[in-house]
């Protein structure tokens, strides 16, 4: 589905998306709803286990909402823009597929917004600067930024970075926890590269894509539960992995002290 301002490809069981606005890929309007259906298309393909997003160029993964854009458009229009934008980064950490933001550049305001919509996130050595700023523009992180960090930090450090509007470099955003690995690339390519390795180890044969898809959905839906509500909410999604075909294969490949050939089914 490859469209003007986001790219949609899949090779081995990995779906890549890529928003496509240089030189900053900022997001309006049309980018979201691109941005949505290329999710969908990645959740209807059962030969897609693994989705990376990642940003076109070598300085920018995104720089958040079009600020142009938005100092043209009504009040109405910013209001259902944020609400779109939101439905679809929810659909995104939703969908029991794992998704890694893989950080080539600048990743600040709503482009740290996507990227904490993501389960992995994971940036190039030199990417840039990470962080929410939103309150150097009068406004606040609004596309889901002041709770999936709060949900991240917690509410005092995530409450501090927002109100100082700070941003980091790598090296300290992998200290902090805002970013979960960083890769040594020379180049996006190389580092793309890197992300594709990464990602295929959650593929079959040598990952059961449907347990990792399901971990995710048991730590995002029944982290937000009463203990009791989660832990009935895991043991439903347990009994679904049970009747899997892959289930079976680990079952049987243990007993039989045997590598296992999975199958995402």
């Amino acid at each position: 589905m490859p469209t003007n301002l986001v790219q949609y490809a899949v090779n081995g069981g990995v779906a890549t998306i890529t928003l496509n606005d240089p030189p900053m890929n900022a997001y309006t309007h049309e980018m979201m709803k691109d941005l949505d259906a290329a999710v969908l298309d990645a959740r209807f393909d059962n030969e897609v286990h693994v989705i990376v997003l990642t940003g076109h160029g070598e300085k920018f993964f995104c720089a958040g909402a079009n600020i142009r854009m938005l100092s043209e458009v009504d009040q109405t229009y910013k209001y259902y823009f944020c609400l779109h934008a939101n439905e679809t980064l929810s659909r995104l950490e939703q969908t029991p597929k794992l998704v890694i933001a893989a950080i080539n550049g600048h990743c600040v305001g709503g482009g740290f917004e996507v990227a904490l919509a993501c389960d992995i996130r994971i940036a190039k050595h030199d990417a840039g600067k990470i962080g929410l700023p939103e309150v150097a523009l009068g406004v606040l992180p609004g596309t889901g930024g002041t709770q999936r960090l709060t949900r991240l930090l917690g509410g005092g450090r995530a409450m501090h970075m927002m109100i100082e509007g700070q941003t980091f470099d790598v090296e300290r955003a992998l200290e902090l926890g805002l970013v979960n690995l960083v890769f040594d690339a020379p180049s996006r390519d190389e580092f793309l590269s890197q992300i594709y390795a990464y990602a295929q180890q959650f593929c079959p044969p040598a990952k059961a894509s449907l347990a990792v898809g399901r971990i995710k959905r048991a730590v995002q839906s029944g982290g937000e539960m009463p203990l009791e509500s989660g832990l009935a909410f895991e043991r439903e999604l347990q009994a679904e992995l049970f009747h899997s075909v892959d289930a079976g294969e680990g079952l049987a490949a243990y007993v039989a002290k045997r590598k296992p050939v999975f199958k995402g089914r």
